[in-house]
């Protein structure tokens, strides 16, 4: 049953819930998995990965048939990885051993590992690791070559880091080690991924020559993570603000977090929203080279989220209190719109570059910077599709009567779709409203008494149980009593 929040919420935001249940009926998958020709490792790979990300199984699992599976036990390779990195309670001469061998433990029959926290979220992959281990063993060895290889890279920069002490005790220091950072957790996935596209001829093979492309994908994605999660970091004791950045603004970390630096907050967070915005063009490039709909689906719709999600941080006090995000039906409108074309994908980031730039504050000193890099994505976006003008419009071919009906046929449509969305929203609202009434009836509430006092203009509420309640019944049932005897 949906939350009463919930219901308030989309009561005054139809288009979004419009969203939500065009996406949950008409989205058909370009490819579906199917269970069936699965054997029992192969499903209890897909279902671990169901449990460690809700939100990358559900576009992993509609890859075209030959990726499914490889990208699937690359994720889940790569989880593992990152589950005994992030584990705190494993001791370092431990870890690190673990963290370097990965890419020959990805090979060992039977491989499992159960030395993990009771609390680590995905300690339950690794204890039944050898569902992966078995699937992997049985991919293309084209495909175990390329994973191998990311797993090895990732598995070398993450001991290097927990080997890192004044990483561990300080955080990130400079600007370079954080993109060095998110190279090795994000950066090395975009490579591995691009590997994988092109080894299935799904994508062009010149992405591999551009490798800053596949690396600003990575990039921009762990950016804004980073930017967003700050405080959920923050509470965890980790720090991947670069000191580089804050300390320009504030003496101390924790500073960033007190009230009175508001300001400065606001104006370290733009820096760091700069930083992710100048690697936009390059996705947008990167998209361009992808010849398959369901992979375009899978590379387009986490970064439509990503530019959507840093245009909620940008100069948000809140990222500073909570974990910030866009709401469920922004997200079903933007995966409706990604998993059509590049120039609808194209049309996102510019409205999103557009409203950065309007919230951009000229009292900011990353002002200047911020306005030129939404302009970059505006202006490479209008290098790919030109917006409409008098001078190309007049070039346009006209629309012939056909397709002009057709078009003014999904207008109308749609139109009366926000219609009766609206009127089954105040259907809703009125039954609940109705129903509550009844409820409070049938527990002995006196309407009766109520309306009479809003008709002698008294909209003040008496205390429960003082002497004016108490009167006020009396007198209005004597007055009914009244009435009773006369009649």
């Amino acid at each position: 049953m949906p939350k009463v929040s919930d219901v308030v919420y989309y009561a005054f935001h139809a288009k979004e819930l419009r969203s939500i249940m065009q996406w949950k009926i008409w989205h058909n998958p370009v490819h579906e998995r199917d269970e069936s020709k699965e054997c029992h490792s192969l499903r209890m790979c897909f279902s671990y990965l169901d449990m460690t990300s809700r939100s990358f199984s559900a576009v992993i699992k509609e890859l075209h048939p030959e990726l499914l599976v490889p990208v699937c036990l690359f994720y889940l390779i790569l989880r593992g990885l990152d589950t005994i990195e992030d584990d705190m309670t494993i001791p370092l001469e431990k870890k690190e051993p673990l963290l370097r061998d990965f890419d020959k433990i990805i090979t060992k029959e039977g491989w499992t590992f159960t030395e993990n926290g009771p609390n680590e979220k995905d300690r339950e992959l690794l204890v039944h690791f050898n569902y992966v281990i078995e699937e992997y063993l049985k991919l293309k060895p084209a495909y175990q070559a390329i994973i191998k290889d990311i797993t090895k890279k990732m598995g070398d920069g993450m001991a290097d880091y927990a080997n890192n002490a004044e990483h561990n005790e300080k955080g990130v220091n400079t600007v370079k080690d954080y993109e060095l950072y998110c190279h090795y957790v994000a950066g090395l996935v975009g490579e591995g991924l691009t590997q994988l596209f092109v080894e299935a001829k799904l994508a062009n093979d010149g992405l591999l020559k551009r490798s800053e492309l596949h690396e600003s994908m990575g990039q921009f994605l762990q950016q804004v993570n980073i930017i967003r999660d700050i405080k959920e970091d923050l509470d965890d004791g980790r720090r991947f603000w670069p000191r580089e950045i804050w300390s320009k603004h504030v003496e101390n970390f924790e500073d960033l977090f007190k009230p009175e630096n508001l300001d400065a907050a606001l104006n370290c967070s733009s820096e760091m929203v700069l930083t992710a915005l100048k690697r936009a063009p390059e996705c947008i490039y990167y998209l361009a080279g992808i010849r398959d709909q369901s992979v375009f689906n899978f590379a387009a719709i986490p970064q439509a989220m990503a530019i959507a999600t840093l245009d909620v941080c940008f100069r948000n006090p809140d990222v500073f209190k909570k974990n910030v995000k866009i709401t469920k039906g922004q997200a079903c409108e933007l995966m409706i719109q990604s998993t059509q074309n590049l120039q609808l994908v194209c049309d996102i980031f510019r409205k999103f570059a557009k409203k950065i730039a309007k919230k951009n504050n000229p009292k900011d000193p990353n002002f200047l910077q911020i306005s030129m890099a939404c302009g970059k994505i505006e202006q490479f976006i209008e290098s790919i599709f030109p917006s409409q003008t008098a001078k190309n419009r007049e070039m346009k071919p006209v629309v012939n009567p056909e397709e002009a009906e057709k078009q003014k046929a999904l207008k109308e449509e749609a139109k009366w779709e926000m219609i009766y969305m609206g009127l089954a929203v105040v259907c809703t609202l009125t039954l609940v409203t109705l129903m509550m009434v009844f409820v409070a009836w049938v527990a002995g509430a006196r309407f009766d008494i109520a309306f009479d006092q809003i008709k002698k203009g008294v909209f003040r509420a008496p205390e429960p149980g003082s002497l004016e309640v108490q009167d006020t019944v009396q007198k209005f049932d004597q007055a009914q009593h009244a009435v009773h005897e006369e009649l």
